[in-house]
């Protein structure tokens, strides 16, 4: 149940105080990625960080020592369940996945897993209660528990299926909320109406737009904004791809301005689904989810790796 729109909107403010402080951040350029790799590849990950079964929607915690992801693999309360893998330091390999527990986890489908600063995580969930096929949840890690996860509302939410939030704080310290969704009434509606997936965002929680210059008439799916607000990375099966869904990315120099055209990450796609691309917060590391050829079983999850122009790469992530 939501908790009264006045102890809401006091969440949101103290939500995005919290985020502040890591939000305010010049931006940065980088080299190309690397050729992208099986997590498992990488010397000491273990090995049941991929399994034969579905393994997707990764991404890292903002410290860079907690790693989430869905997966259907056995342990789990049923349907897609949110494990996390995690390691002492940032330059340690990943430890085996645990399931997050059935204060998050249910019975049915709870992926797109994205932690925030603050103990926070927001994810999607088809459990039943939701407004649609499959709502924005959030919960809070406090007191060693996690809370009792709270559904966004019907701003961000609707009758249909909603997927992989992403937050950052925007110049007008106002939480910025990014997700894709295949409500009706997108970019490109058709009649009769065949609602297909487009990018959304909602600041402060408030009612949901489609944001500009990033979608089509294609599946535009599964976005992750770079933690200060100006590199986006999307999946989409639009015209051009290797088979779709692909990986695409767009910059912008500061939040305000428009997104560039997405660029084709064709060197990162393949011809299966390669889906929820997620950037670590200092941008230099990259994790997917995909079916490519060589993946024993469903889907595995891959990582890739860029370096800093000018910079100290003392900070890597990976």
């Amino acid at each position: 149940m939501l908790r009264p729109i006045g102890s809401r909107l006091s969440w949101f403010v103290r939500f995005a105080l919290a985020l502040t402080v890591v939000s305010v951040a010049s931006a940065k350029h980088f080299s190309a990625w690397a050729p992208p790799a099986n997590m498992e590849s990488i010397p000491g990950t273990s090995p049941e960080f991929n399994t034969p079964f579905n393994d997707g929607c990764p991404i890292q915690s903002p410290d860079g020592l907690s790693f989430y992801m869905a997966s259907n693999r056995p342990g789990g309360f049923g349907g897609q369940d949110i494990w996390v893998a995690r390691r002492e330091h940032r330059w340690d390999p990943w430890g085996a996945p645990e399931n997050l527990g059935a204060t998050v986890n249910s019975p049915f489908n709870d992926f797109c897993p994205t932690p925030t600063s603050g103990n926070r995580l927001f994810f999607v969930s088809d459990r039943p209660g939701g407004f649609g096929e499959g709502d924005i949840y959030v919960t809070r890690f406090t007191e060693g528990a996690w809370e009792d996860p709270q559904n966004l509302g019907c701003n961000v939410n609707s009758d249909r299926g909603e997927a992989s939030p992403s937050i950052f704080i925007g110049e007008d310290r106002e939480p910025v909320l990014y997700f894709s969704s295949n409500r009706a009434g997108g970019f490109d509606p058709v009649d009769p109406p065949v609602p297909d997936s487009d990018i959304y965002f909602s600041r402060a929680f408030g009612p949901a737009q489609l944001v500009p210059g990033l979608n089509t008439s294609a599946d535009d799916s599964r976005p992750n904004v770079r933690f200060d607000g100006r590199e986006i990375v999307f999946d989409s099966n639009r015209p051009g791809t290797l088979g779709g869904p692909d990986i695409f990315s767009a910059s912008r120099s500061r939040v305000t301005d428009s997104w560039s055209a997405p660029v084709h990450l064709s060197a990162l796609s393949s011809p299966a689904p390669d889906t929820r691309a997620s950037l670590s917060k200092n941008g230099k590391t990259l994790v997917f989810g995909s079916s490519r050829p060589g993946v024993e079983g469903m889907a595995d999850i891959f990582i890739t790796t860029r370096s800093r122009h000018g910079g100290d790469d003392d900070d890597d992530d990976h």
